[in-house]
């Protein structure tokens, strides 16, 4: 018996123009995991493509999966605050207003709702996280010291 040849996937045509390259939406790693990573998530039963998920899902305040997760996403804004990422660009009071920006339309996902209220949901954020990113990209950056 012949397997049907199965049809490639079209990558989706970036929403905004600079979302090439390594900020690629549809990206493929290859690296090598730390032994002692791999080591824990064997030992913990958990892949290491989940937790590289939920770490990104969390981190983004996902709407799909909110249940009992709010103490690791507050842990997971706390880690990428200290580690300081933004904060040449951003003061860190407009980085957690970031994260709450971005909480709340996560929880604004229908749970109970029809698929047509999700697709609605859906079509609705993918606009409102455009505008959202261009009204923090257009903010103006603090002075650094070299500056002055």
């Amino acid at each position: 018996m012949k397997k049907k040849p199965t049809r490639k996937q079209r990558k989706p045509k970036p929403e905004l123009k600079w979302q090439t390259g390594a900020w690629d939406r549809v990206a493929n790693f290859n690296f090598i995991l730390p032994y002692q990573f791999l080591l824990l998530c064997r030992l913990v039963g958990v892949t290491p493509k989940q937790v590289i998920t939920d770490f990104m899902d969390n981190l983004a305040c996902g709407s799909w999966n909110r249940e009992g997760r709010g103490a690791a996403k507050e842990h997971l804004i706390n880690y990428f605050m200290a580690h300081g990422y933004g904060q040449p660009q951003y003061i860190e009071a407009d980085i957690s207003q970031l994260f709450k920006e971005m909480d709340a339309v996560g929880m604004l996902f229908p749970r109970e709702g029809s698929g047509k209220m999700i697709n609605r949901y859906t079509r609705w954020g993918d606009q409102y996280q455009n505008w959202w990113f261009k009204k923090w990209r257009r903010k103006p950056r603090p002075i650094k010291n070299s500056q002055l």
